[in-house]
This record gives structure tokens, sequence and C-alpha cells, in this order.
């Protein structure tokens, strides 16, 4: 469990994973050196997993953003697909979810004509993907990371 120091601490190192220790200890009212040695149990414990930058993917070429449903025949395909899936670069999430449906991907990719090639040359042909529905986005009005 959190206590409401460890919920500020992940907060603020959700919108500003750059921030010093310095600056968070202040922030908390804390020392620096009391600060760190809580991140580090927030790291040990696997509640912060890591750190990474937010990417603006249109200016990197991938404006397109595509939600798409996958159904597998047989559940005995799972691990195959899933193996797949972590090594495929255009694939940014990927949700295991309940309904009509088994995975819930979201896609990055460059044009309509690259999701195509993506959706035909390298998900469809997955051993057991029985299914596919695409839906692209047309704007993201909201994409945000995790707060508590």
């Amino acid at each position: 469990m959190i206590d409401a120091l460890d919920s500020k601490i992940i907060s603020r190192l959700v919108h500003q994973g750059r921030i010093t220790w310095s600056e968070l200890a202040g922030l908390l009212q804390l020392s620096a050196p009391s600060t760190a040695e809580r991140v580090k149990r927030l790291e040990e414990k696997g509640i912060i997993k890591g750190y990474s930058a937010r990417l603006d993917y249109a200016a990197l070429g991938y404006g397109l953003t595509a939600f798409v449903a996958v159904t597998l025949g047989h559940p005995k395909h799972r691990t195959g697909f899933l193996k797949r899936v972590e090594a495929t670069s255009n694939i940014e999430e990927c949700h295991h979810i309940a309904g009509d449906d088994d995975y819930l991907l979201k896609v990055r990719c460059r044009t309509t004509q690259h999701l195509d090639a993506f959706l035909n040359e390298s998900l469809k042909i997955i051993p057991g993907v029985l299914r596919t529905r695409t839906t692209i986005v047309l704007a993201s009005p909201k994409e945000t990371v995790a707060d508590v």
C-alpha cells in the first residue's frame, strides 16, 4: 500500500519524470536522500516500472493511429500471438479484453498504406488470428499517462 507522500511522488514523476531529487524533495518537504529512498522503494515494489519520454508521433512520421481488435481461433494460439505482438514495433499497446474479441491493439503507422501492409503482412499472418476489426483514429484530444 502507498501513503500520501508516495502518491505525491508518483503523481509528480508521471508528469515530470526528469525532476531532480532536490526539486522533488522541496515539493514534498523532505530531504533529497529521503525522497530518493522512497522512489527506490516504489521501484523495487514494481509500482514504478520505468521512465520514458512522451513522443509526438506525427512529427516522427507516424501520424496514423489505429485500434485493432483481434480474435484468436483458439486459446492455444495465445502464447505465440503475444510473442509476435511483443516483437512488433508498430504495436504500442496490447490489452487482453472481455467481449467479442480477445485483444485490443493500439497501432502507430505512417499512412493508410502502411497500416494495410501491417495488417496483411504482419498481423493477419500470425498463426491463430481468426479475425481483426480496425478503427482509425481521427483525432486524440486527450492522451495522458495514468495518475494516482
